[in-house]
């Protein structure tokens, strides 16, 4: 019997957990570890922040549903990994060893690479994790009790814009609604070099879009941003031109801020060589396998993927849903063949779909594969996609309880956007 241990309980490590189960049976022992004992849809936080759900809408309990499938949980942070001896120490003192290892672990927050930044340093919100979006949406309270300048954008180095997007579009719909939007001027802050780049060099006419829909909502913009810090209450901001050279600097004082951060690796993971970069993200070949630590696996926002290029201010590429689904299943097939004594062959299909929900539309889009150039490259708006997003946060927790593992996007995302196949 091997031992699999999945590290990590979002999309990709669920997901790992019921495929890996599922595909290995009874003879193989699967665990799943967690740092918290329930399981968060992510892509709903923008929600939480203006109070259009609460945590109990968008969060499950992992442990009764994954015992279902005879999988361990345990509900414990990982403290330490030592590659070489295949064995891994948790928080809670559990010392356990493995014969391949999933490590689907997501970022660290690198809120304190800018002065002031986060919640813990009281400086901005963020809606990263469903705690921060609870914070947030305290932050937004205050904000129509006592109306004044919002800055809504992405910290130099982030990787995930489209939350930033959908957040900035949302609180607008939401202040409109308590009527003191005319009392709130709003600001878009990025590093992406222009509106709609999203760390992926645009797709479509999302720079087009995206431009029109914040003038459409009287939100200013300031792209080439580079943040350095919340200083006497105020947004200090360094403003690029192409060369990277300090067009103009911006103190910008500010009601509510909600800025997403750079991502890094978890600090566990960090200082072991050949396992991660400098930042700490996870080194993958092209079947999700590390080069160094060969039964060592991983998938999602933790692996390491280069920028597609050189941007004045630094920005990365996201990681979206049905590229870490592909991740994960070409994991789950790779690990089998190992098992069965073959070489892993499965390769992740990198195709980039989002849905990003504006507060009363959407806007959708497709970058087949992300990183140009592209065979499909699909950038579409409207009521649909507002809809179909509030469809596929219900059926994603639905299949996190009965640990369906049929592939959710295409089973599901695919019939709204109208693409016969992902390839």
């Amino acid at each position: 019997m091997a031992t699999i241990i999945v590290v990590g309980a979002g999309l990709g490590g669920m997901s790992a957990a019921y495929e890996l189960k599922a595909e290995l049976g009874q003879q193989h022992e699967v665990i799943l570890i967690n740092n918290k004992p329930d399981f968060e849809f992510t892509p709903s936080n923008p929600w939480i922040a203006v109070e259009w759900r609460q945590r109990k809408e968008t969060s499950i309990p992992i442990e009764p549903y994954v015992r279902k499938k005879s999988i361990r949980f345990i509900a414990s942070g990982l403290e330490s990994l030592n590659a070489a001896q295949q064995q891994l120490e948790l928080a809670d003192g559990q010392k356990l060893n493995y014969d391949f290892l999933v490590l689907c672990t997501g970022p660290e927050l690198a809120f304190d690479e800018i002065t002031g930044a986060g919640p813990d340093a009281g400086g901005t919100s963020s809606v990263c994790t469903l705690t921060h979006a609870e914070h947030c949406r305290d932050n937004v309270n205050k904000l129509i009790n006592e109306p004044g300048h919002v800055i809504v954008g992405a910290m130099p180095g982030a990787s995930c814009f489209g939350p930033a997007y959908e957040y900035a579009f949302i609180l607008d719909k939401h202040l409109r609604d308590k009527k003191v939007r005319k009392s709130v001027p709003m600001t878009f802050i990025t590093s992406e070099p222009y509106i709609g780049h999203l760390g992926l060099n645009g797709v479509g006419d999302s720079k087009g879009m995206l431009e029109s829909e914040l003038r459409q909502r009287d939100i200013s913009w300031i792209c080439n941003a580079k943040t350095l810090g919340i200083i006497d209450g105020k947004m200090e901001i360094d403003e690029l031109d192409e060369d990277g050279n300090v067009k103009r600097h911006h103190s910008l004082p500010y009601q509510h801020a909600m800025m997403l951060p750079a991502f890094r690796g978890i600090a566990p993971l960090r200082s072991i060589e050949g396992l991660v970069n400098p930042r700490g993200f996870v080194l993958v070949d092209d079947h999700q396998r590390n080069p160094k630590y060969p039964q060592i696996y991983a998938a999602g926002v933790c692996i390491a993927i280069p920028p597609l290029s050189k941007t004045p201010v630094p920005t990365g590429v996201p990681k979206t849903g049905y590229m870490i689904e592909s991740m994960v299943r070409a994991i789950t097939h790779n690990i089998k063949a190992e098992l069965m004594g073959q070489q892993p062959t499965c390769k992740a299909t990198w195709n980039a779909i989002c849905l990003a929900d504006m507060g009363d539309t959407g806007a959708a889009f497709v970058a087949m594969p992300q990183i140009p150039p592209r065979n499909v490259a699909w950038f579409k708006k409207g009521k649909w996609v507002h809809l179909a997003k509030i469809g596929f946060e219900k059926y994603f927790l639905h299949k996190m309880q009965i640990g369906d593992t049929e592939p959710m996007y295409e089973r599901f995302m695919l019939k709204y956007l109208g693409i016969d196949k992902l390839e």
